[in-house]
């Protein structure tokens, strides 16, 4: 969703958990690009600076990805709530080191109020028609992603691949 926000030229506003401690953002994902990056010990990401740049950016809808689903996105998934942000979490871009975890804090979050969405149905929602100028481009990162999903499993747990 990183590189998708890119591609759409959707801002991107990152936090990362005492990055000095649990370490920074994962090379792989990009966010050379985000309009707001900030070091945060609170568990949500709902702090000053954010909720600045949110008002600055005239959000009023968030698509939600990170780690862990049960305590950062959760929490910062009610504040958004509770300041009437249309929220959706990414079901595919969530997740807790213990497993159990995300299941659990996905189902609070959609009873709380979220939408429970996976990305490639939000980036086919965000451009809408493949006649979009960028939709070539989000179409080669949809096969990458659903690529690598198969090689690690995790979107197809169900599944009998």
């Amino acid at each position: 969703m990183s590189a998708a926000s890119k591609i759409l030229q959707i801002p991107l506003i990152v936090t990362e958990q005492y990055p000095r401690g649990l370490g920074s953002t994962a090379n792989e994902i990009p966010i050379d690009h985000a309009a707001h990056l900030e070091a945060k010990t609170k568990f949500s990401m709902m702090t000053p600076g954010v909720t600045a740049k949110l008002e600055e950016l005239q959000t009023k809808s968030v698509v939600l990805y990170g780690i862990e689903a049960h305590v950062c996105v959760l929490q910062t998934c009610l504040d958004l709530l509770e300041h009437n942000f249309d929220v959706h979490v990414l079901a595919d871009g969530v997740s807790s080191m213990n497993f159990p975890e995300a299941d659990i804090a996905l189902k609070r979050m959609a009873l709380c109020g979220a939408h429970i969405v996976s990305s490639e149905s939000v980036v086919f929602q965000l451009t809408n028609d493949s006649k979009h100028p960028d939709f070539p481009a989000i179409r080669d990162l949809v096969k990458e992603h659903q690529q690598a999903a198969r090689q690690n499993r995790l979107l197809f747990k169900d599944a009998n691949l």
